[in-house]
């Protein structure tokens, strides 16, 4: 009888959940771009987008060298995840997920969000900064197929407990029949990590 009356309570006054659940955008301010443009061409950021290249292709390989590179792919998306670990530093991984989304506006995407996520999962705290990127539609001629350059980019860093953990960049295509193919995943490989200094 006892479990029927607490059935009945549950269902007429549920239990709100606790759990943590909070999305935001947010912004860089001027100083914070220009301090990953010197990153960027800085020695650390070079070395750093040279080793993480050459685990990518160490990975492809079937090698694994540190900081570990994991390959993600499917017919309709492709990335790679960076492990955050030795030699990566808070600030250099930080730095990093900015540099990858300066290498966007390179090719000639338009970053349509940049937000983070908190949220409880299995009592650690995960927090997902994203940005995401679209190839530039405002232009497009709609009497022709559109350019979807390499599809969509999505760039993630996701942090437990306060902690680095990942970084990870998807791309994912577009199927439908008003865009051209997409260019060569391996193609955006080459321009994400070539060196522009």
């Amino acid at each position: 009888m006892a479990s029927f009356i607490e059935d009945i309570f549950g269902k007429l006054f549920p239990k709100k959940d606790q759990r943590i659940n909070i999305k935001e955008n947010f912004t860089q301010t001027e100083d914070q771009k220009d301090a990953v443009e010197e990153w960027l061409v800085s020695e650390e950021g070079i070395e750093l987008l040279a080793l993480i290249e050459k685990n990518y292709h160490f990975k492809n390989s079937g090698m694994n060298n540190k900081p570990e590179v994991h390959i993600l792919k499917s017919p309709y998306a492709n990335g790679f995840a960076v492990s955050y670990e030795e030699p990566l530093t808070e600030e250099s991984f930080s730095n990093l997920f900015f540099a990858f989304g300066r290498r966007m506006l390179d090719l000639g995407y338009s970053r349509v969000s940049l937000d983070r996520k908190i949220e409880e999962v299995n009592d650690n705290v995960k927090t997902t900064e994203k940005q995401y990127f679209k190839p530039p539609l405002s232009n497009a001629d709609f009497s022709k197929k559109i350019d979807q350059l390499y599809g969509n980019v999505s760039i993630e860093k996701v942090s437990i407990n306060d902690k680095p953990n990942f970084l990870k960049v998807l791309v994912t295509v577009y199927s439908d029949h008003l865009y051209k193919n997409a260019d060569p995943f391996e193609e955006f490989i080459d321009n994400v990590f070539q060196n522009k200094s």
